[in-house]
């Protein structure tokens, strides 16, 4: 349970959209709101977060957190009762929709244990507000505005929406941060239905007080491609913020877990990690890391996300056929976060020559775990990897190819990579992504 204590505060709230806190499985989204929340924490504002549940939490009281945290079941056909409810709710959405607040009790059990729970003081709650504030926007074009009831708690002084929603809070300020523009930089690697995308953008920039992104890639995107004041946009970068435990865990117990579990020697292996999608070019890392002929093994840890096939296509034919290099590519779905962790750790080197990123969270958790890094020179990610990481053309093979060949074998460059990678690492920390944080807040007027 969070320090109930620390939060009884008298000062300013920020709150945030828990459109991905309540995942069972995290995305980078909901790792960037959990590490807000908590740089707010620090700060000393109270900190609360704003859920859309598939269930209303009302009948829950005062344990609303079951509704927050009750899984989304598999959609079903709906009646013809049903579809017209479900449409009626979806065209009145832009009218506004109210949120109730949510007592926190340890008696409910998140996922991932009392560790995963948001550093929050309050938490909101409106009944599916997502799904219908989504619908609307698709459907006709119009935003959501929500309204926060304060009979039974005060209304947030600050909105900090963590993504692009068709959303925006009446009476307080709202900010929203813009990760990347990516649909509209490399159309080629999204499904996103382009126009709603482009219309969605629009409607943040309308709306926004402020706006906030992760580096300064996205934010020169964001004044050029969407014609936002130079004023208006804001880069507080990311912090990295990995459990000291895992940091601090001795190598040699982490030597003999990669040992016992992939029977992979401590820095005897290349490891890329990340969605399976065209961005983060996992088809040309396989071709790259074949065509470099080393014998260290390459582990590919990646759930499968958009446009997958193309990607993992080259490790779909390798194994099928047999062919050289079939017994150096392992590929794993899904990995716990701590054997994640192990993983990347035990590295010789991380490949990560993204195609596009607008932070590029890997690099910097490679980096400060001491990792040596390849990277991509595109997008954000020069920013995040300074002079620590090898950073190549993501498009060029041969380049990739040998960049793979001078890791493996330059032990020194590798020793020096890791040096560098942790002072690199260093610059975000959480001090540095505080004072970004308070800067940005201070434009809405919250001190």
């Amino acid at each position: 349970m969070p320090d109930t204590k620390a939060k009884d505060r008298t000062g300013q709230s920020i709150c945030v959209d828990g459109f991905n806190l309540a995942a069972t499985q995290g995305t980078g989204i909901a790792t960037y709101s959990r590490n807000l929340l908590k740089a707010a924490d620090r700060l000393g504002f109270r900190t609360e977060a704003l859920f859309g549940p598939t269930i209303p939490a009302g009948p829950f009281k005062p344990f609303g957190e079951v509704a927050i945290l009750d899984p989304e079941r598999p959609a079903t056909p709906l009646r013809m009762a049903q579809k017209f409810d479900r449409d009626l709710r979806t065209f009145f959405s832009p009218q506004g929709r109210t949120a109730h607040p949510v007592s926190i009790s340890s008696d409910v059990i998140w996922p991932g244990g009392e560790a995963a729970r948001p550093v929050a003081a309050q938490f909101w709650a409106s009944h599916k507000l997502y799904f219908y504030a989504n619908r609307a926007f698709k459907k006709h074009g119009r935003g959501t505005p929500v309204h926060f009831a304060t009979d039974e708690a005060p209304a947030p002084d600050v909105m900090h929406w963590t993504t692009l929603l068709p959303l925006r809070a009446r009476n307080a300020p709202n900010i929203y941060t813009i990760h990347d523009l990516i649909p509209l930089r490399l159309p080629h690697t999204t499904l996103h239905n382009k126009q709603v995308f482009m219309n969605l953008c629009r409607e943040v920039v309308r709306h926004a007080d402020h706006i906030a992104v992760v580096s300064e890639a996205t934010r020169q995107d964001v004044i050029r491609m969407l014609g936002v004041p130079e004023d208006r946009v804001t880069n507080t970068y990311q912090a990295v913020s990995l459990p000291e435990a895992l940091i601090d865990r001795p190598q040699a117990d982490v030597a003999i877990e990669l040992e016992a579990t992939f029977q992979l020697g401590w820095s005897e292996y290349f490891l890329h990690f990340g969605a399976v999608e065209p961005k983060k070019n996992l088809g040309r890392v396989v071709e790259a890391y074949l065509a470099s002929g080393v014998k260290t093994p390459l582990v590919v840890v990646g759930g499968r996300g958009w446009l997958s096939e193309p990607e993992i296509a080259p490790i779909t034919h390798l194994k099928s056929v047999g062919g050289p290099g079939a017994d150096r590519v392992h590929f794993y779905e899904y990995m716990s976060f701590t054997t994640l962790i192990s993983l990347i750790r035990g590295a010789r080197a991380v490949l990560f020559p993204s195609l596009y990123e607008g932070f590029g969270l890997p690099v910097l958790e490679a980096m400060s775990l001491g990792t040596p890094v390849l990277t991509s020179n595109q997008g954000s990610l020069p920013e995040v990897a300074g002079d620590a990481a090898l950073q190549v053309d993501p498009y060029d093979i041969d380049a990739l190819a040998k960049a793979v060949r001078m890791i493996d074998a330059d032990a020194g460059w590798r020793e020096e990579a890791s040096a560098r990678g942790r002072t690199q690492a260093a610059l975000f920390n959480n001090d540095a992504y505080d004072a970004r944080l308070r800067e940005l807040y201070s434009k809405v007027g919250a001190e």
